[in-house]
């Protein structure tokens, strides 16, 4: 507590009150009765997520100065009023000190997804907040929560318009038009999170042959596509992946250079002949817990090795992991390690996080989840 980490274990609770029920909010308090924090309770190994280390009515007013203070963030990033892009975070949980909260904006239409039954709780309030801070610039706050709860509190949740409606979502990022597919689409329908290392793709991309694998709605093949590659192929096992991204690329070109491959990623680097100047790669979280961290490792280990072997001589690689409790020594070792199976001599060009509308606390290093590494391989 004294050290401001937004989570309080369940090994350091030496009593609680009675009757205290998932979602509630707790005070807590140290055992000469010095009161620390006030959070929302869960049962599980964190016992409460803290939204405040000072007392407060946690009412509309509180809620509604802590969505105004994150707005201002993204005002001071240049993305509230921004002609080549509309889409970006507006809540990034601990990072602006609502853990278990996110809310993105696609253009006119906010999506909130609570990953706790404290914060879904609140989202009339955060809707109302959302309506007064965005005035007529929002239409629309769709609740898509189900999801992200746990199954045992998803059952009692339906994923619902809190205000206005909408039946399709266009986005501008970086002057590149996406179809958004809040409904069906996966987290809050878009990963906005790579929007800056999707723009750093393009200064690779003119006239290269490139592999987008695990490509989504294919935003890094857009981004290639869009500066002139010679050839992008899109390779994800979902059908629904390959809808979106044909949707996408008809939006941005009459033509382009461009394949998609429905099947299984692995399968695909392990057959293919094609040889490719860069090469993407940003899996879905191989490991979302600690108990699945060495078959993680492995799983993440065999995918880079796949690419580095396979990728052209002096050729580029992009690799990503979006697992957290895999960290950034974790998965350079790893990249490492691939590289030595491979016996290819590679350079580290960049190192890729996420974008400041997903800031960190620096009280929760936990919060840096997505790791990059740009590499250059001879």
């Amino acid at each position: 507590m004294l050290n401001f980490h937004p989570w309080l274990f369940s090994g350091a609770v030496e009593k609680a009150d009675a009757g205290i029920k998932e979602g509630d909010i707790v005070e807590i308090y140290s055992n000469n009765q010095n009161y620390l924090a006030t959070g929302h309770y869960h049962e599980g190994s964190i016992k409460v997520r803290i939204f405040s280390f000072e007392k407060t009515g946690s009412e509309y007013e509180f809620w509604k100065e802590k969505i105004h203070r994150a707005y201002q963030l993204r005002e001071k990033l240049g993305l509230t009023n921004n002609p080549e892009t509309n889409v970006y975070r507006l809540i990034h949980a601990e990072g602006d000190g609502l853990p278990g909260l996110i809310i993105d904006i696609y253009n006119s239409t906010a999506v909130i997804q609570a990953h706790t039954l404290g914060m879904h709780h609140k989202r009339n309030l955060f809707a109302d907040a959302l309506k007064e801070i965005y005035g007529s610039k929002l239409s629309a706050i769709y609740d898509k929560s189900s999801e992200s709860l746990s199954k045992q509190e998803a059952i009692h949740v339906k994923n619902e318009f809190l205000f206005g409606e909408t039946d399709g979502i266009q986005v501008l990022e970086n002057n590149v038009h996406f179809h958004v597919d809040i409904k069906e689409g996966q987290k809050t329908g878009f990963f906005i999170d790579q929007r800056e290392n999707r723009k750093l793709l393009s200064y690779y991309s003119k006239g290269k042959i490139i592999l987008n694998a695990f490509s989504y709605s294919g935003g890094f093949s857009l981004y290639a596509l869009k500066e002139k590659a010679g050839l992008v192929h899109s390779v994800d096992s979902s059908k629904k992946a390959a809808e979106l991204t044909e949707q996408n690329i008809k939006l941005n070109f009459k033509e382009a250079p461009h394949q998609f491959y429905t099947e299984d990623v692995f399968d695909f680097l392990k057959k293919q002949e094609t040889s490719y100047d860069v090469i993407v790669v940003d899996p879905p979280a191989f490991a979302k817990h600690l108990s699945a961290v060495d078959k993680a490792t492995i799983g993440y280990r065999n995918l880079n090795y796949e690419a580095i072997k396979r990728i052209k001589k002096n050729g580029i690689l992009f690799t990503f992991s979006c697992s957290q409790v895999i960290d950034k020594a974790l998965f350079r070792k790893i990249v490492f390690t691939a590289a030595a199976q491979a016996k290819r001599n590679v350079k580290i060009l960049h190192q890729l996080t996420q974008p400041p509308d997903h800031p960190i606390s620096i009280y929760h290093p936990e919060g840096e989840y997505l790791k990059g590494l740009v590499l250059y391989v001879e």
